[in-house]
């Protein structure tokens, strides 16, 4: 019915106390404001102002205007100047991470967009990396970060530091500094990732091909969960080496084995993930703050 730019003119003519004076303030010509009134009057069924010789004045459907529609040009200026001003860049970011980043890179990368971002918001999902590749495609999160082998088609990925993943037992189970075969793993219960996942599958090619007992591998999508089985002696877990350092900083409930070359795990590769066409600005800004 009306825009902010009828209200920038109505509210010209009133500063400038008549037609001709805001024609010259706002770079118009008389007749186009005079034209664009008339039409606004004509939309709202409502006089706005009373011609009293060669200026005008508001009426009291005039005034009633100006004033609810000036809240309008305050919210207007508020948004304007959160989104491009001082403010900077302001909202909600749905931002999905795999649980391995919530001990690694998350909590430094969170504090550097605060400071730099003071009014964003973030909505965080924590899942397997197949599930948040799934939400980023589906547009129910705007930024992830996921294991590379999962980047969904179209997704622009920004590699962060590789994060080493080892075999890890309790104490209990298989004594510090012990060597540890394919033989003697593969006897031992396994507590990995999902099934489906790349450590699981680098899991299952290192024992399950292998001659002798056909392993018991437990998969858990809560790194958390494997550490404590580990913890408790249930099995070997494979867990990422920052986790284990961060829940176990003395060493004392689990250590990392010892293996043969061939049992070495590979690391895991994260990236920052977002879709160019709906988040680029913000998966920018995201990538740049975990890479830091």
């Amino acid at each position: 019915m009306f825009g902010f730019r009828d209200i920038d003119i109505i509210r010209g003519v009133v500063r400038a106390g008549g037609f001709r004076a805001a024609a010259d303030e706002l770079g118009l010509a008389q007749s186009a404001i005079s034209r664009r009134i008339r039409e606004l009057e004509r939309r709202l069924g409502q006089t706005l102002f009373a011609r009293e010789g060669r200026g005008v004045r508001l009426t009291a459907a005039g005034r009633l205007f100006l004033d609810e529609a000036e809240r309008l040009l305050v919210q207007r200026d508020r948004i304007a100047a959160q989104m491009t001003g001082a403010a900077g860049l302001a909202g909600t970011v749905r931002l999905g991470v795999a649980e391995t980043i919530i001990h690694t890179t998350l909590p430094a990368m969170l504090t550097r967009l605060h400071a730099d971002w003071p009014q964003l918001r973030f909505e965080m999902t924590v899942d397997i990396s197949r599930q948040l590749a799934e939400a980023l495609r589906a547009d129910h999160l705007d930024v992830a970060i996921l294991m590379r082998d999962s980047l969904p088609l179209g997704a622009l990925a920004h590699p962060l530091p590789p994060v080493p993943l080892r075999w890890y037992a309790a104490p209990a189970l298989i004594a510090p500094g012990a060597e540890v075969d394919a033989a003697r793993l593969a006897a031992l219960p396994i507590v990995t990732f999902s099934r489906g996942t790349r450590p699981f599958q680098d899991v299952s090619e290192r024992l399950i091909s292998r001659s002798g007992p056909i392993p018991v591998i437990h998969c858990s999508a809560s790194l958390s969960m494997t550490y404590h089985l580990t913890t408790q002696g249930f099995g070997v877990g494979t867990i990422p080496t920052p986790l284990a350092q961060v829940l176990d900083p003395e060493g004392a409930a689990i250590h990392p084995l010892d293996v043969a070359p061939e049992l070495a795990l590979p690391d895991l590769e994260f990236v920052v993930a977002y879709m160019p066409a709906r988040n680029r600005r913000i998966g920018q800004l995201v990538a740049r703050a975990a890479q830091d």
